[in-house]
């Protein structure tokens, strides 16, 4: 199915992780802190890399953000602290999940195969017209999305949010419709995590923020 990067400072976790994930078929290599998680990033690829937040020599949100600068492998976050902050920050340094410790393990690898399948079906995406909204334009096969001419800077998960909103245009999204459109969770999502990337997502937006509009009691709508 493909390989998973398991980086972790505790070895209990790491191979708990590692017998579920080579069940469902993964190959699995693992790293004990942020340095070698990086390093491994650049020598190769994956196809996700899951992540504990604190980790010694580099904690895994500094590790997460160096290795999205190097490539483009979705990462999910492991921590203790489930806060809001917490799951924020990991979301700005480029985390496409945050699961608060301790986790069941096969919810963990049913968001990793979601995770894994949505990666792949983005990366065979036919290529597609350009949405443009006034001075907001979102490049699907690119990936960029520019706002008056001057490229944003996004995660990958808030310009795949911006575009199931926008594709949705004038149609009320409710929280757990965009967690199954996004990150294709059913039962087991969050729905205080549409909230948190939505949050990021109209701070990247400037003016146009106002086109992503919040229906009280029932989710959201893009109204450009």
């Amino acid at each position: 199915m493909g390989t998973i990067l398991i980086a972790d400072d505790e070895a209990d976790i790491r191979a708990v992780i590692r017998e579920y994930a080579e069940f469902e078929g993964y190959a699995a290599v693992e790293a004990a802190d942020g340095m070698e998680a990086v390093a491994l990033c650049r020598e190769r690829d994956f196809d996700i890399v899951i992540m504990d937040a604190m980790m010694p020599r580099l904690d895994g949100f500094s590790a997460c953000k160096e290795i999205r600068r190097a490539r483009d492998i979705p990462v999910l976050m492991l921590s203790a602290r489930g806060e809001e902050y917490d799951k924020l920050f990991g979301f700005e340094m480029g985390a496409d999940d945050y699961v608060t410790k301790p986790f069941s393990p096969k919810e963990l690898m049913a968001r990793v195969n979601v995770i894994v399948s949505r990666s792949k079906a983005r990366g065979a995406r036919d290529a597609a017209a350009p949405l443009v909204f006034g001075g907001l334009r979102i490049d699907e096969p690119g990936r960029c999305v520019f706002i008056d001419g001057q490229r944003a800077d996004m995660t990958a998960k808030e310009f795949d949010l911006l575009v199931c909103l926008a594709r949705n245009r004038g149609i009320a999204l409710t929280r757990a419709r965009l967690l199954s459109l996004v990150w294709g969770y059913d039962s087991f999502g969050d729905e205080r995590t549409v909230d948190a990337q939505i949050k990021l997502l109209r701070s990247k937006l400037g003016e146009y923020r106002s086109g992503i509009v919040t229906l009280r009691g029932v989710g959201y709508k893009f109204e450009p």
